[in-house]
């Protein structure tokens, strides 16, 4: 059969046949190594629109990350100093503003550039805020301030960690589902 798209088989002691789109716009079938190739072909058939419609995609993030990195130079080490340094007065106001309020207190504050974080806060309670996240609305600056600062009474994700958080916040999920889903444009902003 004639597909529109070139497709790599990769057999394996798997059970059952499934198809993935890598982000680069490769096809990989994943098959049991009982199946025939006319098996897979069809069943590859079968999925077709599936297979278009990711590959769509995958072209489409392609094109985005070729256009953001164009339009955006990278930083100059000056800019990225002028951003933390706006960063590091912000979340200096924030945190005395919360922890008065939450009756904590709390060490250093240090200002980064993570690509996997955006606050922490160590058990001797230093904290350290992601710079990027200045670009973000004001109320999710609130929510990783308060969220990190809710730390300085439980160091966990339990119920009691998210109870601190919602009694200081009440709509923080909202603020928490921004950063999940469109955490990563504050990556392309600037």
């Amino acid at each position: 059969m004639n597909h529109p798209f070139d497709y790599e088989i990769i057999y394996s002691s798997r059970k059952t046949i499934a198809i993935q789109v890598t982000r680069d716009g490769r096809v990989l079938v994943r098959s049991p190594r009982h199946c025939t190739r006319s098996y897979i072909d069809t069943f590859v058939s079968k999925n077709e629109d599936w297979v278009l419609k990711h590959l769509a995609r995958a072209k489409e993030l392609e094109e985005q990350k070729k256009n953001s990195s164009s339009t955006h130079p990278p930083l100059s080490a000056k800019d990225r100093s002028r951003y933390i340094e706006i960063a590091r007065d912000i979340f200096t106001r924030k945190t005395e503003y919360y922890a008065r309020i939450m009756g904590v207190s709390y060490g250093r504050i240090s200002i980064r550039e993570q690509k996997t974080r955006w606050g922490s806060c160590s058990s001797k309670g230093n904290l350290n805020f992601n710079w990027r996240l200045i670009l973000a609305p004001e109320e999710v600056l609130d929510y990783v301030v308060v969220h990190e600062l809710a730390h300085r009474r439980e160091m966990n994700h339990s119920k009691a960690f998210y109870a601190i958080v919602e009694s200081v916040l009440p709509d923080y999920r909202a603020a928490r589902k921004w950063l999940r889903d469109k955490g990563q444009m504050l990556w392309e902003m600037v």
